[in-house]
């Protein structure tokens, strides 16, 4: 089994790739079009992997039903983000798919799979659940009801791919390439169903602000995602998870500082109990 303690090298990356993470989310938020956003991105990471999978091994035989399985998970979350930007902010959806997930993750990891957190970290997982059931009280925007149910669906998405991905880059003895495998397997069906079937829609994406939208925000997510699955090597799945969703710390703070979505009072101290959380999970 491996060691519930976080090695240094794991933390860095991981917090790297969470600003990663809600950089590429606010930027779908930030478009006119966020199911447009949405194709643009996810089509820009599917081309960041393209570029760097000839140079890299192939991922172990053992690992390619996890792809298969990560694949469909993707068709499914990239769908419910851009329906949950849709409905809501950032400041509201971002925080509930993002903090939702790691509490169920690291209860199917220690449930399914023997991991365990210890009772740091088990105390940091309800800290980071309470932040974010402050952060989801009904603010009386429009559409929010609908942006809480797709962001709940998307934290069991989220859950769903984060274990199954785990143990597949484990499997693949080659973590990197897996990971961008996990982006360019489900890119095109993603488009197709995100643009409703309709190819013209597909060739109107090359605005040169959907471009550099789509190519930024796409190298932000396989390097955030690759970082994390390199971290999910180096100790517990679902330790890992856990520090990871501090991207709803930054995914708030940049809806707030690019979008103009203040977070207000009660967002701030769900940001402080949900950094706290985190905090207690690494030094547990």
């Amino acid at each position: 089994m491996i060691h519930a303690a976080i090695p240094v090298e794991a933390l860095g990356a991981v917090l790297i790739g969470a600003a990663l993470h809600a950089a590429w989310n606010v930027g779908i938020r930030g478009g006119a079009d966020r199911r447009a956003a949405t194709v643009a991105v996810l089509l820009g990471a599917a081309l960041c992997g393209a570029i760097f999978l000839p140079f890299l091994a192939v991922p172990a035989r053992a690992s390619w039903s996890h792809l298969a399985v990560s694949a469909a998970f993707h068709l499914l979350y990239y769908y419910l983000i851009a329906e949950a930007y849709t409905a809501g902010a950032v400041s509201l959806a971002y925080p509930i798919m993002r903090g939702t997930a790691p509490a169920l993750t690291a209860a199917v990891a220690a449930l399914a799979f023997g991991e365990r957190l210890g009772w740091h970290g088990w105390i940091g997982l309800l800290a980071i659940s309470a932040g974010v059931i402050l952060l989801a009280q009904p603010r009386g925007e429009p559409g929010e009801r609908r942006a809480v149910l797709f962001a709940l669906a998307n934290a069991a998405i989220i859950a769903g791919y984060t274990l199954n991905d785990g143990y597949g880059a484990r499997l693949s003895h080659a973590p990197i390439s897996y990971a961008l495998w996990t982006f360019v397997l489900p890119a095109i069906p993603s488009a197709f169903i995100l643009l409703k079937f309709r190819l013209g829609r597909l060739f109107r994406l090359g605005s040169k602000a959907l471009i550099l939208r789509g190519l930024g925000g796409g190298a932000c997510s396989v390097t955030s995602y690759a970082l994390a699955l390199w971290a999910m090597t180096q100790t517990t799945i679902g330790s890992i998870a856990a520090l990871r969703e501090t991207a709803l710390l930054f995914g708030v703070l940049f809806a707030w500082w690019f979008l103009g979505e203040n977070p207000g009072r009660r967002g701030l101290l769900a940001i402080g109990i949900v950094a706290c959380g985190a905090a207690v999970i690494q030094l547990g």
